[in-house]
């Protein structure tokens, strides 16, 4: 997402500022999933360079971060993701049975942030889901349920578990 024409920002910042830039993205890199603290650093240095003070820099990138393509997206951040299709990680609290013969599942994921309900569609061919799961859900179909936004699992989604079958155990 850096613009490759652009000189690295960073060098335009005075050590204190350059100081403050790296701690702060060394404490936003440990909650953005698949961000490195040097790429935080630098769209943090960005904004700060073109005149955002650090504070407002540090929610603004934090924000674009964490509903950026390729990362998961925390549940309550769904609503204000731009795409239609998202990656969420969470456990499947409750599994309900469906009035549909062309859903094979249907319930609530939660993670830290909150929850929401999503559907499996018998065609997606997805691997079966028990209840108190973590999963992974990546490339999900983001829709709309009774005015709330919903989770859709398609042929193009794929489902991980990141505790199931672990060696070490």
């Amino acid at each position: 997402m850096a613009d490759p024409e652009r000189d690295d920002p960073r060098a335009e910042l005075s050590q204190d500022k350059l100081a403050t830039v790296n701690t702060e993205a060394d404490r936003l890199a440990t909650r953005l999933d698949s961000w490195s603290r040097a790429a935080v650093s630098r769209r943090l240095a960005e904004a700060v360079v073109d005149g955002t003070d650090i504070t407002s820099a540090v929610v603004r990138v934090f924000e674009e971060l964490q509903t950026a393509p390729g990362g998961t997206v925390p549940i309550d951040a769904l609503e204000d993701v731009d795409r239609k299709e998202v990656s969420v990680e969470g456990q499947i609290e409750v599994l309900w049975d469906s009035d549909s013969p062309a859903i094979a599942q249907v319930g609530l994921i939660a993670d830290d942030s909150g929850k929401t309900k999503f559907t499996s569609w018998k065609a997606s061919d997805a691997p079966w889901i028990k209840e108190g799961e973590r999963v992974r859900i990546h490339g999900a179909a983001k829709n709309w349920y009774n005015g709330r936004v919903s989770l859709a699992v398609t042929g193009w989604s794929t489902i991980t578990f990141p505790e199931r079958d672990r060696w070490w155990e």
